[in-house]
């Protein structure tokens, strides 16, 4: 494939800092055995895109632990694979107080070397906080087949379902799916029946990339989409490929709760991890069977391997190393890994995070829209 991707771990940290602040968003849990940057890069993979750079920004530890080699994703490669990209300060003003890029457009000029040494003709540029299995190499045909300068992904959505709309740039195209117009998302969106989102992924033209970089460094740009795509509408060919396939974003933690739960419907599972010919690849781990004690029951959840189920479990994403003491409780959850649960403890609308004591008799309740949070390494 005649493409390089680059993966973006960090853009939309601030809009869940709940999960992010040990993390990237790329590394974010889910789906009780993957991160979230395992999507977009099994997208570039099954693509047949086997040079990948991930630009960090900080908190990157867990992301780099997660990636290793790149070896589950076939990308311990001589030639291309995974390149971790770390953070540089900006190229603006920034520059003399030291701060690190704080913008799509000022990574993208902190990477600019990267880009110029491909050898490819095409950049795949990917955020982390869209769930899809998507047909890049279809993206891409079209993105040749066209002769666009630019492509971006699009999934027409319903702004009746909240979650899916918050911080989205809406796309306005022509009826050959040409782009006339982006703009923020408002509540005259809310209004419609439909709209069309972006889903923060797209292709371009390698040196014409690089040009548009170039150009915002000469007239100290700062908005990627709109002091650089949206100025340039007119000018260039900027085209819409529309996704049809299963499309979740993660903006907040409502969003990642939400998305969570989705899994538990067998036809986004078949939708997202039953193409056969496009897996989403993770890293692997030794972990021992889960075991169901004598009195337990699951009900309608996905459980993770190396698990110790002992009470009731149901409408629950239980991860890797949980235990669920005897007689307790645990309803439309989120437990990520080495959580522990308390004999008799009830859990109603609970997201946990790694490494999560909850003591014996506990009772704790969210909601569907306001989950309760309970952080990395607390003890309740």
């Amino acid at each position: 494939m005649n493409a390089a991707g680059l993966i973006f771990s960090n853009i939309h940290d601030t809009t869940i800092p709940e999960l992010t602040r040990t993390r990237t968003m790329a590394s974010v849990p889910f789906g009780c055995r993957y991160r979230l940057v395992d999507f977009a890069l099994s997208n570039l993979v099954n693509a047949g895109i086997t040079k990948v750079g991930i630009i960090t920004h900080n908190n990157y530890k867990s992301l780099l632990e997660h990636l290793g080699s790149g070896r589950d994703w076939d990308l311990e490669r001589e030639f291309g694979g995974i390149k971790i990209l770390p953070p540089h300060i900006t190229s603006y003003e920034n520059t003399t107080r030291g701060q690190v890029y704080s913008s799509r457009l000022e990574a993208l000029i902190a990477v600019t070397s990267f880009i110029s040494e491909c050898g490819e003709e095409n950049i795949v540029l990917s955020d982390c906080d869209v769930i899809c299995n998507i047909d890049l190499a279809d993206v891409l045909d079209m993105h040749s087949r066209r002769g666009a300068d630019f492509t971006i992904v699009t999934k027409r959505v319903s702004p009746a379902v909240r979650y899916l709309t918050p911080r989205a740039t809406v796309i306005l195209t022509d009826g050959d799916g040409r782009i006339n117009d982006l703009a923020e998302y408002t509540s005259e969106d809310s209004k419609k029946a439909e709209i069309e989102v972006s889903m923060n992924i797209m292709v371009a033209r390698k040196y014409y990339l690089l040009k548009l970089i170039e150009d915002a460094v000469a007239h100290g740009h700062i908005s990627f989409e709109h002091d650089i795509i949206g100025r340039r509408l007119g000018e260039d060919k900027f085209i819409a490929y529309r996704h049809e396939g299963y499309y979740a974003p993660v903006n907040s933690l409502e969003s990642y709760y939400r998305c969570s739960l989705d899994l538990l419907d067998p036809s986004v599972r078949r939708r997202l991890f039953g193409i056969p010919d496009r897996p989403v690849m993770t890293r692997h781990k030794n972990l021992p069977p889960t075991k169901y004690m004598t009195g337990s029951r699951v009900v309608n959840s996905l459980v993770a391997d190396g698990c110790v189920i002992e009470g009731l479990v149901e409408n629950s994403i239980v991860f890797g190393s949980v235990k669920v003491g005897r007689g307790a409780e645990v309803r439309n959850c989120v437990l990520m890994g080495d959580t522990y649960v308390g004999e008799g403890a009830e859990l109603y609308c609970v997201v946990t995070d790694r490494n999560v004591i909850i003591r014996e008799g506990r009772r704790l309740s969210g909601h569907e829209t306001l989950p309760f949070f309970i952080g990395k390494g607390v003890s309740v």
